[in-house]
């Protein structure tokens, strides 16, 4: 399939995403196929909330509004310049999805069909709806792909690579079951920010936008402070105060009193705002509803520490303080050349 076709599919599929970026979604008639797929999409959207309690229509929303942003024209072309796609591989990649946000794992489907192979999907139980309607519109745009997309709902067999996300758990089950194939195995990561103190307001409630966003659920969600020694969380949780809101929604409530109540009966000290507990941790995987900190008395030593737990860590922010970090508010607006775990996937692909 010619490069130019599958650019455009998705360019396409974009469009189609962008009616949906805001609460009141606007049909837009020069949409192709939006009778056939406008009202589906539109009821699925306020639907999702009953097979996932997590997946409310904001952090869905969310994802659309996010991948909307991603497939334009001039982000797919930047995407695809630095590769050869003179040969398809037509090879047959295994995806294990994970459920844990809304559509987590439409970055490996795509650069999977991008690269010229065929994706054969293991969804997760927890995010079962909304990629298969986006791939009938993809076969509604260009009926080829047909041929190059399966959904495997039974074991994960006949593949010759596989991508899998998962917990450090099923890393291990997929690292040995997978051994014999090129495969990429993703496990637990987390999100981390380091402050100086001299953060403005305006700073902190984009983090609350890292911290917040899919209530915490994503690795890409900051779930880890590094503080210099005697920093005051003042100004943090003012910043955290503009998401107030997330505690009305039942399930964040009762992870909120249940995490609440496990630190206090451990006799930990935390910081509480009503909604948001934090507690001195060398951890990186908070609870829902909490995030942890460290203190540090130099940058240098946050950022080797950085360097050596590389692998558990899934991105950095801050305010230029730590080198290749990337500003507040945007952990969860990726490019689509910012590859989960720095690991290439359309290169994998490429070379199979």
């Amino acid at each position: 399939m010619n490069l130019d076709v599958k650019k455009n599919t998705f360019v396409k599929l974009g469009a189609f995403l962008s009616q949906f970026t805001t609460n009141e979604f606007i049909k837009n008639n020069d949409v192709c196929h939006n009778d056939e797929f406008f009202s589906a999409f539109e009821q699925l959207i306020y639907s999702s909330v009953n097979y996932n309690g997590w997946f409310t229509e904001e952090q869905v929303l969310t994802s659309i509004r996010s991948w909307a942003d991603a497939l334009t024209q001039e982000n797919i072309d930047q995407w695809c310049s630095k590769y050869d796609f003179t040969l398809e591989p037509m090879k047959k990649v295994g995806l294990i999805l994970a459920g844990n946000i809304p559509l987590v794992g439409f970055h490996d489907f795509l650069s999977v069909l991008m690269s010229g192979n065929i994706a054969v999907v293991k969804l997760s139980s927890n995010d079962q709806k909304l990629l298969p309607l986006l791939v009938k519109y993809i076969m509604a745009i260009e009926p080829n792909f047909a041929d190059r997309i399966v959904f495997n709902e039974g074991k994960l067999e006949d593949f010759d690579a596989v991508i899998a996300t998962g917990s450090n758990n099923t890393a291990r089950y997929f690292d040995y079951y997978f051994s014999k194939v090129p495969n990429i195995i993703r496990k637990n990561r987390n999100s981390v920010a380091v402050l100086d103190g001299s953060e403005s307001h305006e700073d902190m409630v984009a983090l609350g936008k890292d911290v917040f966003t899919y209530y915490g659920l994503g690795c890409r969600n900051v779930s880890k402070l590094f503080v210099p020694t005697g920093f005051n969380f003042d100004g943090f949780y003012q910043g955290m105060f503009e998401y107030k809101d997330v505690i009305e929604y039942e399930k964040y409530s009762n992870n909120y009193d249940y995490n609440k109540a496990v630190f206090l009966m451990s006799d930990f000290k935390i910081l509480d705002n009503g909604f948001l507990t934090v507690k001195e941790d060398k951890g990186y995987s908070s609870p829902i509803s909490s995030v942890f900190f460290e203190y540090y008395d130099d940058l240098d030593t946050v950022q080797s520490r950085l360097r050596e737990d590389s692998e558990k860590i899934q991105c950095v922010v801050s305010n230029g303080l730590v080198e290749g970090s990337i500003p507040f508010g945007k952990t969860q607006e990726p490019n689509l050349w910012d590859y989960a775990d720095n690991v290439d996937t359309l290169e994998f692909l490429l070379n199979l």
